[in-house]
Parts: C-alpha cells; sequence; structure tokens
C-alpha cells in the first residue's frame, strides 16, 4: 500500500490540537508529525515528569482516526551547537534558555533531546527529526578564509556534543533524523557525509530529507535520496521556487518569507519547482515506506487550502510499488 500521508503541526502552533487534529482527519490526512514546544501540541517536560503523557496524546490523536510516526524537536535541537544569541531566546522553551549563559544552555538543550527520545519512546515513536546546529555554518564563505582545521574542530565538536545525546536515542530504540538545511552542520551531500564520518557512521543518527531545502541550494534531490537511501529516516514534502531576476540573490537579500524580490521562496506542494513524481520513484528504489510528511509553508496562499490541497496532491502522486513478478516486458515474447 501506498505511504501514509501525515501533516507537520509546527506551522499550526497557533491552534489547539484537538483543533487541528479535528481539522487535518477532515483534510484527509493519515496522522500527524508532532512538533514539539508548538503550543501545546507536544510538550517534552511535562511527558518527562508524567509518563502518561504521551500515551494521552496518542489517545487524542486515536480519536480522530489520526497516527503519529514522528516527533520534531528542531528549535531546541538547534541550540546544542549554534553559537547562540538573542534569536535563540526567542526559539526556545524558558526552562532551557534559562539565563543564557552559553554553556547552560547548550547543556540543558541536549538534555531537553535526551528527554525527546525518551517521549518518542512512551509514544511508540521510532523517529525524532529536528536539528544539530552548527558553530561553523557562520563560516561558510570563505572570507576571511577559516582555517580548514576550525572546520575540522567544527565537525569533532559536533560529535562530542551529539553522541551523548544519540546514546539516549540508541537506548530507547529511536533514530535521530537530521533535516538537512541550510545553518545545520549538514546542509548538502558533502556535508552529509562528513556529519556521518565525525558520528562514526552511527547507526542511531540519518536524515529527514526534504527537498525545498536541497532544491533552492542547487543540489538535485533525487541524487540525495540515492545516495543517502539507508540513512533516510523520515520525508517531508515540502516545495520551493527559485525566482532569480537578476536583481535578487539565492540568499534571500535578507528579505522575509513572501517579498517579491526574494530570490526564492516556499511553495504549496506542487506549485514549485520540486520534480516530486522523480522523488516518488527514487523512494521506491531506496524501499522507503514511512510517511510524506507535508509541512506547509507557502507565503502567499490559504493554509487551509493548501494543506487540503496539499495532502490530495500527494495522494494522487504517491502509489504502490511494483513487484518484480508483477512486471510485464512490453517488449518481451
Amino acid at each position: 500500500m501506498a505511504r501514509p500521508v501525515t501533516l507537520f503541526t509546527g506551522p499550526w502552533k497557533d491552534l489547539p490540537l484537538e483543533d487541528l487534529a479535528r481539522q487535518a482527519h477532515a483534510f484527509g490526512y493519515d496522522g500527524l508529525e508532532l512538533a514539539c514546544g508548538a503550543g501545546d501540541h507536544f510538550d517534552v517536560a511535562q511527558s518527562a515528569a508524567d509518563t502518561g503523557y504521551a500515551a494521552a496524546k496518542r489517545q487524542q490523536l486515536e480519536q480522530h482516526d489520526l497516527e503519529c510516526q514522528a516527533l520534531s524537536a528542531h528549535r531546541v535541537g538547534q541550540a546544542v551547537c549554534d553559537p547562540l544569541d538573542a534569536r535563540h531566546q526567542a526559539i526556545l522553551p524558558e526552562a532551557v534558555w534559562g539565563d543564557g549563559d552559553p554553556a547552560g544552555v547548550r547543556a540543558r538543550a541536549a538534555a531537553e533531546m535526551m528527554h525527546t527520545a525518551r517521549a518518542a519512546q512512551r509514544m511508540g515513536v521510532e523517529v525524532v527529526n529536528g536539528f544539530t546546529g552548527s558553530e561553523i555554518w557562520h563560516l561558510l564563505y570563505a572570507y576571511p578564509a577559516a582555517p580548514a582545521e576550525t572546520i575540522e574542530r567544527g565537525f569533532a565538536n559536533f560529535a562530542v556534543a551529539w553522541n551523548p545525546i544519540l546514546d539516549v536515542f540508541g537506548e530507547c530504540g529511536v533514530r535521530f533524523a537530521l533535516e538537512v538545511h541550510p545553518a545545520q552542520i549538514a546542509f548538502d551531500i558533502h556535508t552529509a557525509h562528513r556529519a556521518l564520518e565525525a558520528l562514526g557512521q552511527r547507526e542511531e543518527f540519518g536524515f529527514n530529507f526534504d527537498p525545498s531545502h536541497l532544491l533552492w541550494q542547487g543540489v538535485d534531490p533525487v541524487e540525495f535520496l540515492r545516495e543517502f537511501g539507508d540513512r533516510i529516516f523520515h520525508v517531508h514534502v515540502q516545495d520551493a521556487q527559485v525566482t532569480l531576476n537578476g536583481k535578487s540573490s539565492i540568499l534571500s537579500s535578507h528579505l522575509a518569507p513572501g517579498d517579491p524580490r526574494r530570490g526564492w521562496d516556499f511553495r504549496g506542494p506542487g506549485r514549485g519547482g520540486v520534480n516530486f513524481e522523480e522523488i516518488i520513484r527514487a523512494l521506491q528504489e531506496i524501499d522507503y515506506t514511512g510517511p510524506l510528511s507535508v509541512e506547509w509553508s507557502d507565503p502567499h496562499m490559504d493554509r487551509e487550502q493548501g494543506a487540503r490541497e496539499a495532502c490530495e496532491f500527494v495522494r494522487r502522486l504517491d502509489f504502490t510499488p511494483a513487484h518484480t513478478a508483477d512486471f510485464v516486458d512490453s517488449e518481451g515474447p
């Protein structure tokens, strides 16, 4: 059968989970990817304090005929490796930010990620999606040039910070899926390989595949799938469109999403430049059977119309893989 179609709840944090679950069921979704810290969708600290919390969340979804196959912990994960500033205070739970001392924030963020693995285990969820942050992302452009050892140290420090977290993931039977994305330790194919190498290829670490972030960087999303077939733990369905016109920059020109002067922007699935037909076929090649999770982020389109349309789009696009015995060579005897 085709893969389950789910909805990532992060862009809907203003809605109580009960209301969103009711809408998602009406839109036609099979489940929700619960964003930790997004309104009342999933509270990691509460899950740590109350062992029945996760089961109650699952029961709440089941009342709307919805499942949950992944949690997301992007915001807290970002703080584990990043150089910290006021931007992080705006996205982190108060208990994680605390007094803002960087060492303390990183330690609390790491502890929260460990609690997230335990919460996922209680939910019966095998994947946590998220970000890692990166102490070297700001050195992307080589002027002034960063010494090679500085970059090497950035990957080494990433491993030092994340290995204890991944130890807990392993103990819980949960995998962490990094969303390969600008501002992360891995943002393209080469850096994804380097991140895996830094971690010694440990099995708890893989990727949440989101083609939109690869497309605008000029990375072929299909090639990413073929390169890391056994490390694709989860899939986001999100589209983007490059709109360079000779005036704009691929670096977005410090312009907010939705500004027509930007060199790229997000689009509803099927309305941008991502070739989802080839992505689905590549997912067949790598035997991916997990969710196709819609991340709604089109700044110009009503989100309810967009979420309903995206669900219908994914269902039309996805298909049950053929068995070898079912294939008939039309040119054969």
